[in-house]
């Protein structure tokens, strides 16, 4: 259905906090925080604060690879931020990002305290502190960088554009889904017409791969908006082989788990992570079964 009304702007915009959909109760046009709460802090030097959204999962992902890849360094706490719930406007959060969004990282193992905001600068911290998925030499390090940066300017796109006005925004029109799932599928063309002659995004497996896999990866496997069909996305064979390819890696499935409060099935809801152990004992399924 077409959209006939009309809107003329004002001359002043000023906030309706009754507008904004399904995220009207959590979105205001200031910044910096609305109550005092303290973030928790674990056992490890590493502290993420966030949640299984996309962004989310890149960095998850990130740190259980170096687990896997021996970096017994990367142990880390994860701590669930409900942005539903506005935990991301707490004053400690903010001291942490004061951006209110997740992903957040503070790493305790320096003399003073580092915090890292912001998903794709958190996969480039991790990557050159432990000298892990992103090649030293300057050659060959500048063409992950390139699609990492390129993620996360497309993005936006996918996740604020198409994703917002296709499932969340409190009315369907079809201007806006049609101009911005002609973006999503515009991209998606980008990746498959590159992975049509590449593996992965740049050489061995990187940070770039996990940042555009957590977004894109999961569109093209239909976890995201429910909206593989809508944007036919079986029909990117590349895109669907590299998603596949990565998708069976086991320390993508435990990124997916980590900081998840959402979805049917509990046995992958990872609601804090602290341990190793925690996968096979601290799941949402096996918390709730031992409640009754």
């Amino acid at each position: 259905m077409a959209d006939t009304s009309e809107y003329t702007p004002p001359k002043v915009w000023t906030w309706d906090s009754e507008s904004g959909g399904k995220f009207a109760s959590i979105n205001r046009p200031i910044a910096g925080p609305t109550s005092e709460k303290d973030l928790p802090v674990g056992k490890h030097p590493l502290q993420l604060y966030s949640l299984a959204t996309p962004n989310g999962v890149k960095v998850t992902m990130m740190l259980e690879e170096l687990l896997a890849a021996g970096h017994e360094d990367a142990e880390y706490d994860a701590w669930i931020i409900d942005i539903s719930n506005g935990d991301q406007f707490g004053s400690g959060f903010v001291e942490v990002n004061p951006n209110s969004k997740i992903p957040a990282l503070m790493d305790h193992s320096r003399e003073k305290p580092q915090r890292v905001f912001e998903s794709a600068s958190i996969l480039l911290y991790l990557a050159e502190k432990f000298g892990a998925f992103l090649p030293t030499d300057p050659a060959q390090r500048t063409e992950p960088l390139s699609w990492l940066f390129w993620q996360m300017g497309s993005a936006p796109y996918l996740g604020g554009g198409f994703g917002h006005f296709y499932a969340y925004a409190p009315e369907k029109f079809e201007y806006p889904i049609n101009r911005f799932a002609m973006e999503a599928k515009r991209q998606l063309d980008v990746m498959d017409r590159h992975l049509a002659e590449n593996e992965y995004f740049s050489g061995d497996y990187s940070i770039a791969d996990m940042a555009i896999w957590a977004w894109y990866g999961q569109l093209a496997l239909g976890r995201l908006y429910s909206a593989a069909e809508f944007l036919d996305v079986n029909s990117y064979k590349n895109v669907q082989r590299w998603a596949k390819v990565i998708d069976a890696r086991p320390a993508t499935t435990r990124g997916r788990m980590v900081n998840r409060a959402f979805g049917d099935d509990l046995s992958l809801q990872l609601h804090e992570r602290h341990d190793a152990s925690d996968f096979e004992t601290k799941t949402q399924d096996k918390i709730e079964a031992a409640q009754k």
